[in-house]
């Protein structure tokens, strides 16, 4: 209970040394070291309930005003945003499915067979954008990597909603393929941001100064992703 209300969360145990919170479309979660007891982790949301609370109405009002955008239309000429500009889709009938992407024109162009679905489009789509982001990220992260002095163990691709990466303790990193749809220095920001993980599991003081070592506008790039966020048509509505 957090004054009148019932507060949901998710809870995983970990060897860190404090207690830890973290708010995205899922709700609430809590990371405690173990010897925290469930009584210490309840006074620990307590004294942090206005951030809580203010943070769960701030993702509850994004979410709503992404889920009230009209979805794209899948139709030959929809614009998808790329890089922080956008790419022309043009399709096509072909013998087989085709994919080529025009750098010049920047217009994606998609060959489909007869009857293709608009679920194979979106698809096909989504797996070219996945495959931009392999090459891209993993050039950004090599390149902020050595900037700042440590070594990442491997990374993948994740398909989160609005979770834009993440670090574990054994320096996997996980990157949201949506980022692509964001220009390269937002993509930088949160490349940077993971990275520096591997220093500082936290988001301490310490975190923030690793940060921008290597990305020093880091404040007014968190702010511009999440208002460029918000903007984004809902181009997957139906995953």
């Amino acid at each position: 209970m957090v004054g009148e209300f019932i507060l949901e969360y998710v809870l995983r145990r970990s060897t860190r040394r404090s207690i830890g919170f973290t708010v995205d479309d899922d709700g609430l979660r809590v990371t405690a070291p173990k010897r925290c007891s469930l009584a210490d982790i309840d006074n620990a949301i307590r004294v942090k309930q206005h951030w809580i609370l203010t943070k769960l109405d701030e993702r509850r009002q994004r979410r709503a005003a992404r889920l009230e955008k009209p979805p794209l239309v899948w139709d030959d000429g929809a614009k998808l945003p790329y890089l922080g500009g956008e790419v022309t889709l043009r399709l096509y009938h072909a013998p087989r499915n085709r994919t080529e992407f025009n750098p010049a024109t920047m217009e994606l162009n998609m060959g489909l067979v007869q009857g293709a679905t608009e679920h194979l489009l979106k698809e096909r789509v989504k797996n070219w954008f996945k495959q931009q982001a392999e090459g891209l990220f993993a050039q950004r992260l090599d390149m902020y990597a050595a900037r700042l002095g440590v070594q990442y163990a491997s990374f993948s691709l994740s398909n989160a909603d609005t979770r834009w990466g993440s670090c574990t303790v054994q320096r996997v990193i996980r990157l949201n393929w949506k980022l692509m749809h964001f220009s390269l220095p937002l993509i930088d920001y949160v490349v940077a941001h993971e990275l520096a993980h591997i220093l500082e599991m936290n988001h301490s003081s310490r975190f923030w100064d690793h940060v921008g070592r290597i990305y020093p506008h880091y404040d007014e790039a968190k702010n511009l992703l999440r208002r460029r966020a918000q903007e984004l048509p809902p181009l997957f509505a139906a995953d």
